[in-house]
């Protein structure tokens, strides 16, 4: 865990305040060979980066704390007075992930703070700024964590089911970062004192990119799932078995990988086998058992169900063409998150009436916090350039003009939002 403390902000502006505080959380976690980042949630590097928050808060004056599901948060004003503004994000990875997605939220956050200070804006609600733990789910397989404990969409049995790849649960590994699991569990209290969430994330896409914009206003997220494909065949002699001997699991399943880009370009919607497991994994024997993971979003759930179900229907007839069995389970699924209409015109009012910021509206194919706390909380999205539209990739990458354009929206919303 690092020990030195960051120096005080200088008063410079967003830019300055924004640039000391990336420079100083950039080195944390990032793997020396790939340059991505892998910053799990209740590992070092995730203490690293808690220390940080914690020092950002305290540099700054504000009360922080540790609520009971691990979350940080830090407050300018008295929580306990309710209808509280609050901003952040995450700072954990995914497996060599890149450097914006979470953070850009969490420092523009304490940087669009900054420059308030510097405006001398004062304050009639209370303002928070928040990292949500394992935001993610690189590490026990399940995103959001940290909000859907807050939110009482993930239980506590539940919560202490999930293991990691080594069979260490998440009791087990808060407990080893000095958490207390037995701790953990729904927080409507702390959910009942805030008013609005605004949560800034780069774009996992280039909508703006194309349409020359720095910045944008999230309208929804997509719905989307996962689904389990498990085809069983038989295994075998890959040198002595006849090709017309074989029933080859392998087959069906890269033929299924074809019919979900072909299913997903046909209906404008996504999808992906990015996950795959293979028994018995040798190289010289037919696999007895190939386990794919199909994660498919589109912008209706009409579209969705489209996709899959066509994916589906495919593979039964590849998996019956070669003898294969196939069984098909849902893992996960969110139906589509429409952000808070009002909030989300209230962004558009202060960005395009008070500013002369063009900001669009657009959707996104990718979960996040605000999703999961838009059932209990009214909660709106900002979205920052992203050139290349790449992203859980080191080459994931935002102009830091781009970031302080987002720093300066973020600013404005939270004094139109905070002084009223």
């Amino acid at each position: 865990m690092r020990n030195d403390c960051p120096q005080p902000v200088r008063p410079a502006g967003a830019g300055s305040s924004f640039h000391d505080m990336w420079r100083e959380l950039l080195p944390i976690g990032r793997h020396p060979q790939s340059g991505g980042y892998r910053r799990y949630a209740w590992t070092g590097a995730d203490a690293e980066c808690r220390e940080w928050f914690k020092a950002q808060a305290e540099v700054r004056g504000l009360a922080y704390e540790v609520d009971r599901n691990g979350n940080q948060w830090a407050w300018l004003g008295d929580p306990a007075a309710g209808d509280a503004v609050v901003t952040g994000s995450h700072l954990d990875s995914v497996p060599d992930g890149g450097a914006f997605d979470g953070p850009l939220g969490v420092v523009s956050s304490f940087a669009a703070l900054d420059e308030l200070r510097g405006r001398g804006t004062e304050f009639s609600r209370p303002l928070a700024i928040v990292n949500f733990g394992d935001e993610e789910g690189a590490r026990f397989g399940l995103a959001c964590v940290g909000s859907r404990l807050t939110a009482g969409q993930l239980t506590v049995g539940q919560a202490h089911r999930l293991t990691d790849g080594d069979g260490i649960s998440l009791p087990k590994a808060m407990e080893a970062a000095g958490y207390d699991p037995d701790a953990i569990g729904p927080d409507p209290e702390r959910l009942a004192r805030i008013g609005a969430f605004v949560e800034l994330h780069v774009e996992q896409g280039r909508a703006l990119d194309l349409s020359g914009d720095r910045v944008g206003i999230a309208s929804a997220i997509w719905p989307h799932g996962r689904w389990r494909f498990d085809f069983r065949g038989e295994a075998n002699h890959a040198g002595t078995t006849r090709l017309v001997d074989r029933r080859d699991p392998m087959l069906s399943y890269a033929e299924t990988v074809l019919a979900a880009r072909r299913e997903a370009q046909l209906a404008g919607a996504v999808a992906t086998f990015g996950k795959i497991a293979v028994e018995p994994n040798g190289v010289n024997a037919i696999p007895s058992l190939v386990r794919g993971w199909l994660d498919s979003r589109a912008a209706d759930q009409d579209t969705l169900d489209t996709v899959v179900g066509g994916v589906e229907k495919a593979a039964r007839e590849y998996a019956a063409a070669h003898g294969v069995d196939l069984d098909v389970v849902r893992e996960s699924f969110t139906p589509v998150v429409e952000f808070d209409h009002a909030l989300r015109d209230e962004l558009a009012r202060i960005l395009g009436n008070d500013t002369d910021l063009t900001v669009p509206v657009l959707g996104t194919g990718a979960g996040h916090d605000a999703g999961i706390l838009s059932g209990s909380i009214p909660t709106a999205m900002l979205f920052v350039r992203n050139p290349s539209g790449v992203s859980h990739s080191p080459a994931e990458f935002a102009a830091e003009d781009d970031c302080v354009a987002g720093v300066t929206a973020l600013a404005d919303v939270l004094e139109g939002l905070a002084r009223r």
